[in-house]
């Protein structure tokens, strides 16, 4: 039977598609202008980002969490939407009088700096007289990472000599995420570019291809922020810091990933066809349906997110698949018009010269090199070969029981220096531990003693007050014997302040507010006053950090099997066999079970990492199986087209054969691009950085080269079941 002509039948000068000569020149002249169009304005929202995103963690809980509710209701009894910052100001001896009217003055004169809202507390000293606290309440509008070391710098110029000044609490915190997440838009995208770059002249060994791949990818990110900007700004989306860091990495990563695919194909047909018109046409052809089904397949994974009660989640799917679609599109529009364009001289000074021999699809495999030796070798022991290495994935995945994924504390999100660390720290020593950052209980009115009684009986609970309008400091102390004078003596007890016949008191915790042991202070309270059937919302910065984790987790536990339901019908539909995606799927799960297991041992042994956030194994999970079944459809969509010619057994070796290089390409530079995040200082980018790497670079270089291969091979033509393939002979 004569072999049909197409990616890997015969193909002679002349032969292969002709397209008229305008539509030669018209359409990637069009292309490449539209392009170039789409990045010059989105180009310049890199610097707007922060315009439209928002690192407040409450914002991302369910309106339905009850830290979401007291938020709301608080500001109602304060009057105002106020960021509190906590002054800790420590000296080496007792603090003299002139010291602290010194700090009375340096503190009252921050009135003065633009961002500080509302009236400054006074001074409090501590027990020990070694230090004083003093809040501060700044404008939720204002840029805190350039306001707080502000305050610092003010006060480090007005204090004596002596005396330490740190911001902490809510605002200093917020600060240093701020800070933190500066460099995404420079830092961030030059360590990825100049990764990937360095990854493809090596790839290449060419001058000019490298920066017509890597010019694909930005224009790709340029055009996915314009849109992705505008949607936030129109309240459509939630942008963070960590979503923006995420989407710049995977849409770099991913098209370039698709971009080596089609480079692949379009040389191998240059080699095979004089024309390149004819060349791009069918490289085509033999790119859109793996690139589609790779971008569609991460696609509907990321979807998966928007089942999250976590916003920060939900709003990552839509986000990321906007960034994967422009991605694919960049890879399928602008880079063959770019390559056609160039023709043979975007590969200088290796010009893949025209052969007609090349399209003869009786040559040897190992005639493909380094590749077909080894799929040659994989052919030899197929069986010893996936059991063995099932085994020791199996081994790896066993470490994973030993990654704490809880949550951490708040004070250990940014690596390295923290002021607004250094200065909780300051805090607990001279205060209780939890000053400043209070449990918020909103109770009825006349509920207002009951429940300060069952505060007060709580070990977690240091004191309690209640707002008061007619308090000089706006709170007054709550006990036992009712609500307290706070002023000179004989002064009158102060009076609540009273919204729709409700009440706001304060919990001071005795630990520290990003504590486990405040999270279960916050547990407890609201197991306590529900059972005394009192009305009672629980809020505060430890109520959010519990309903977050708890959010999470509830994610994690939900997400995960529909993201792995969902790919396996999107194989099954495009592989048209059952027994083939699910032999993907377990591989892939069982190489991330692996790198979560060997991330475990890395973060307790060898970082020391005082754990990780319960969506560290979601998105590791989402981005290692959407992104790792894509070499997979790589790998078995040239498998299926090589085996309707060469039979089961031979379509293996063959596109493993051909695939390989490739697809071990596109992994070095997805592995590079995701490690790129770790040099932004945030705990979850750096895990997820270490997870998402090792897991491709696993992938890549033992599931999809020995692994499946392995097991194809030993499963045989049975692999295709139901399809006509497990049954047919080769053409």
């Amino acid at each position: 039977m004569p072999t049909p002509p197409g990616p890997s039948g015969p193909t002679h000068r002349g032969s292969g598609p002709r397209v008229p000569r305008a539509l030669r020149i018209l359409i990637p002249a069009v292309l490449i202008l539209v392009w170039l169009a789409a990045a010059g304005i989105g180009g310049p929202y890199f610097g707007r980002v922060d315009e439209v995103s928002s690192n407040d963690r409450t914002a991302y809980l369910p309106d339905s969490a009850e830290a979401t509710r007291a938020q709301a209701l608080a500001g109602d009894f304060s009057g105002s939407d106020a960021i509190p910052a906590i002054i800790v100001i420590t000296g080496e001896q007792d603090l003299t009088e002139d010291q602290l009217g010194a700090i009375t003055d340096a503190t009252e004169a921050l009135d003065d700096v633009d961002g500080v809202e509302g009236e400054i507390s006074p001074p409090i000293p501590s027990e020990d007289g070694l230090a004083v606290q003093v809040f501060v309440p700044l404008d939720a509008d204002a840029d805190l990472g350039d306001l707080v070391p502000q305050l610092e710098e003010e006060l480090s110029s007005d204090l004596p000599a002596g005396l330490t000044a740190r911001v902490t609490g809510p605002a200093g915190f917020s600060a240093d995420l701020g800070a933190a997440f500066a460099g995404i838009d420079g830092l961030l995208l030059g360590v990825a570019l100049a990764a990937v770059l360095i990854i493809l002249v090596i790839v290449y060994r060419s001058v000019l291809l490298p920066l017509i791949v890597l010019s694909t990818s930005m224009f790709a990110l340029c055009a996915a922020l314009l849109l992705i900007w505008h949607l936030a700004a129109a309240d459509v989306l939630l942008l963070s810091g960590q979503t923006q860091g995420i989407l710049f990495i995977l849409v770099i990563g991913a098209a370039t990933d698709y971009s080596l695919l089609y480079v692949a194909r379009y040389r191998d047909e240059l080699r095979r066809q004089q024309r390149k018109g004819a060349a791009t046409v069918t490289a085509l052809r033999g790119t859109v349906e793996p690139v589609l089904a790779s971008g569609g397949t991460v696609i509907a994974g990321l979807l998966c997110l928007l089942l999250s009660d976590l916003k920060s989640n939900s709003t990552l799917g839509p986000v990321a698949a906007i960034g994967i679609v422009f991605a694919m599109l960049a890879a399928l529009t602008l880079l063959p018009a770019i390559l056609y364009v160039a023709g043979r001289v975007a590969f200088w000074p290796r010009h893949p010269v025209y052969d007609p021999s090349t399209s003869d699809v009786s040559l040897p495999v190992l005639d493909h090199g380094v590749w077909g030796r080894i799929a040659t070798a994989v052919a030899r022991r197929p069986r010893t070969i996936w059991m063995l290495t099932a085994i020791v994935l199996a081994v790896g995945c066993a470490g994973a029981l030993q990654l704490k994924a809880d949550g951490v504390p708040q004070s250990d999100l940014v690596i390295g220096s923290s002021s607004a660390r250094d200065g909780q720290v300051a805090l607990g020593e001279h205060f209780p531990a939890g000053a400043g950052s209070p449990v918020q209980v909103i109770v009825d009115e006349e509920d207002l003693q009951a429940s300060t009684d069952l505060l007060l009986q709580d070990d977690g609970i240091d004191s309690v007050s209640v707002t008061a309008e007619d308090s000089p400091s706006g709170s007054a102390p709550v006990t036992a014997d009712g609500v307290q004078a706070q002023g000179p003596p004989g002064s009158p007890a102060a009076s609540p302040t009273v919204v729709d016949g409700r009440v706001l008191l304060q919990g001071t915790l005795t630990d520290a507010p990003d504590s486990a042991a405040a999270e279960q202070t916050v547990r407890d309270l609201r197991a306590a006053l529900g059972h005394e059937g009192f009305t009672a919302i629980v809020g505060g910065e430890t109520a959010t950090a519990l309903d977050t984790n708890d959010a999470s987790a509830h994610d994690r536990a939900l997400i995960i099997p529909v993201v792995l339901v969902v790919i396996l019908l999107i194989l099954m539909m495009l592989l048209r066999s059952v027994l083939a995606p699910i032999m993907l799927v377990a591989t892939t799960v069982l190489s991330f079970g692996t790198a979560l297991g060997v991330a475990a041992l890395v973060f307790q042994h060898v970082f020391a990492f005082p754990g990780a956030d319960p969506a560290v194994p979601l998105y590791g999970f989402v981005f290692l199986v959407a992104l790792g079944i894509d070499y997979n459809i790589f790998l078995m969509t040239r498998v299926r087209e090589e085996a309707l010619h060469h039979g089961a057994r031979e379509g293996v070796v063959r596109g493993l054969a051909v695939t390989g290089g490739v697809i071990t390409s596109a992994g070095l530079v997805l592995a590079a691009t995701f490690a790129a995040l770790s040099v932004i200082p945030i705990l979850f980018l750096v895990q997820i950085a270490f997870i998402v790497a090792f897991g491709v670079l696993l992938d890549t270089f033992v599931v999809r080269t020995l692994l499946v291969p392995a097991l194809a091979l030993d499963l045989g033509r049975a692999i295709w079941w139901p399809s006509r393939l497990s049954r047919r002979t080769p053409r």
